[in-house]
């Protein structure tokens, strides 16, 4: 089955199991829109499949752009037929500045979380910048305690990294550890030691510490993400450096931050006042 085969070509390139899932899902409902295999299905009769998504279901631009790369995953390496991306140009992403708290606002999230486990999840994710998926999968080994840093392994996009550990964020991880032990996962699911947190049960760790700290912002657990990316460079924290603790590909992803990061024109001073001319 085609379907099968493109599974396996995206094994073969090493796409994460999530997004392999995420394809397969948008393949089978063209199939079931049509009612017809995917070699039958042509790009106009796709390009109608995506107009109705859009205009009917609603469906956001991720989702559309992951349903031409499944499709086009299909054309060119799975049937070998040519492929003309100009005749399915993707759309434009809406550029909304993601909410950002401020440093009180994530002092109070974390301060008010009484259960260790969560309280240390809060400050870890917070202080290092970690996805949630970064956060499920981290294991004691991947904190260094003697370089005050913390080891991704394989983050978004299967790339390794580097970023901070927080002092006070390795003495919330030393009560917990002592209190919860957990043998597989750093962060393991109540009861089932070796497994790790669900996705849904960390969001909701994230909007829980939010309500009880008074906050009414519509936020993410992503939203201490941009927190992190934001505070450093208010704190004068080079965007390079920035983008390779977020473990960007791109330093225009990381530049989303100047839009967001509050800094005082008045506290900078040019270089020649700091010159003896």
């Amino acid at each position: 089955m085609l379907s099968e085969r493109m599974i396996r070509e995206m094994q073969f390139r090493n796409y994460s199991e999530r997004t392999i899932k995420s394809y397969q899902a948008c393949m089978s409902k063209v199939q079931n829109f049509y009612n017809l295999p995917l070699d039958e299905i042509s790009i106009s009769k796709f390009k109608d499949f995506l107009h109705h998504r859009i205009m009917v279901d609603k469906i956001s631009v991720s989702l559309v752009n992951q349903s031409i790369s499944a499709f086009k995953i299909i054309q060119l390496d799975i049937l070998g037929r040519e492929w003309e991306p100009v005749r399915i140009k993707r759309p434009r992403r809406e550029k909304k500045l993601p909410v950002v708290l401020t440093t009180n606002e994530v002092a109070r999230m974390i301060s008010l979380t009484t259960n260790i486990k969560h309280r240390a999840l809060l400050a870890l994710a917070y202080s290092s910048g970690l996805r949630r998926e970064e956060i499920r999968t981290l294991k004691s080994g991947d904190i260094d305690s003697q370089g005050m840093r913390i080891h991704v392994v394989a983050g978004k996009g299967k790339k390794d990294r580097y970023t901070l550990l927080s002092p006070k964020a390795l003495e919330l991880l030393r009560m917990y550890y002592k209190v919860e032990r957990p043998v597989n996962y750093l962060f393991e699911a109540s009861g089932k030691k070796g497994k790790s947190l669900a996705p849904g049960t960390i969001s909701h760790i994230a909007k829980n510490a939010a309500s009880r700290a008074g906050i009414k912002k519509k936020i993410s657990f992503h939203t201490l993400r941009h927190c992190f990316a934001t505070h450093l460079l208010e704190q004068g924290i080079n965007l390079r450096i920035i983008q390779l603790f977020m473990g960007h590909s791109s330093i225009k992803t990381t530049s989303i931050y100047l839009h967001i990061a509050n800094i005082d024109p008045d506290s900078i001073t040019s270089p020649l006042d700091d010159m003896n001319i």
